[in-house]
């Protein structure tokens, strides 16, 4: 009989410890996603060629990081522009002036052009903003790298952003969309966002 009890409650002992451990797990992957990295998945061509309508996107939270730079690829929301999330690359931070010629689709920060390489075309399209535009203290100037079909801080709707709309700062591509001219996925862009 004892033989039997000992066994039972080795048996118990070891769910017990299995739930424990499931539990513990499932915790900590909530809290992970909650409050240090999310997931979010790009919604349209804005981005083009960087990144494609469908990727995945791995966003650290901007609780831990909100020191943006020229080239991060940040996601935000601001209701009264969109009420989804949008993703688009920070072009300067507070205090920098941002100058565009549309007639040559430069774009000039602080009076030095900016060598784009990432970027679709030419920024040819204005949307209301006008330039040269200083970004206010805490805020920063997004523009898409898809420039002609991006709605960005150009837009006088949006405009500069107040860094406490930005979710976060996207650092890693965990599954490829389908690439806008060949419709394929393409694995091997999985990696850093650089």
């Amino acid at each position: 009989m004892e033989e039997n009890e000992k066994k039972q409650r080795e048996n118990g002992k070891d769910f017990y410890e299995w739930v424990q451990a499931l539990v513990c797990s499932v915790l900590a992957v909530v809290v992970l996603f909650t409050f240090v990295i999310r997931l979010i998945g790009v919604d349209g061509h804005s981005m083009v060629p960087t990144l494609q309508d469908g990727d995945r996107l791995l966003v650290l939270n901007s609780m831990l990081y909100d020191d943006y730079k020229y080239g991060d690829i940040v996601v935000l929301r601001k209701n009264a522009f969109l009420e989804e999330p949008i993703v688009k690359r920070v072009i300067a931070t507070e205090g920098q002036t941002v100058d565009i010629d549309f007639s040559s689709g430069s774009v000039y920060v602080d009076g030095l052009l900016l060598k784009e390489d990432y970027i679709n075309e030419l920024t040819l399209l204005e949307e209301g903003t006008e330039f040269p535009l200083t970004v206010p203290e805490g805020s920063i100037f997004v523009m898409g790298d898809n420039r002609n079909h991006s709605s960005d801080s150009r837009d006088s709707r949006l405009g500069t952003v107040d860094c406490r709309y930005v979710i976060g700062k996207a650092v890693f591509l965990a599954f490829p969309g389908p690439d806008a001219y060949t419709g394929e996925r393409s694995f091997k862009r999985i990696g850093v966002i650089v």
